[in-house]
């Protein structure tokens, strides 16, 4: 009888291990796109950099904007506008504009960050 108990207890004890093993952890996190924070700041350019952007990027002859909306740092741009890389020559020359687009407006080049569609410099000959 005493064989029989202690039979019984490592059997408890070895099937609550097996239960125990089998148990799922489920971890959540928040999504990425909630913790994302984008700090911009100003973009400062010298006035050769901004004449080397403008004579460069009005050499492209790009498709004009649509120019009945007004476009102003700190104002979106609508998804629908078609924003252009900068080129690879102006990149060179001015590398704080690299991650940025563009697009041409009534004889101007409007610098847009393309993660948060925000027009960033407007910039003039």
């Amino acid at each position: 009888m005493t064989h029989f108990r202690h039979a019984a207890i490592v059997a408890a004890v070895v099937a609550g291990t097996t239960t125990a093993s089998a148990q799922t952890t489920i971890i959540t996190r928040e999504p990425v796109e909630s913790r994302t924070v984008v700090t911009t700041e100003p973009l400062e350019l010298t006035p050769v950099q901004r004449r080397t952007i403008y004579r460069t990027i009005v050499r492209e002859q790009v498709a004009p904007a649509e120019p009945t909306v007004e476009y102003r740092v700190g104002a979106r741009v609508p998804d629908s506008v078609r924003l252009y890389s900068v080129p690879q020559e102006v990149a060179v020359e001015v590398p704080a504009i690299r991650t940025y687009k563009y697009m041409v407006v009534n004889n101007r080049v409007v610098l847009v960050d393309p993660a948060t569609s925000q027009v960033v410099e407007e910039v003039v000959d």
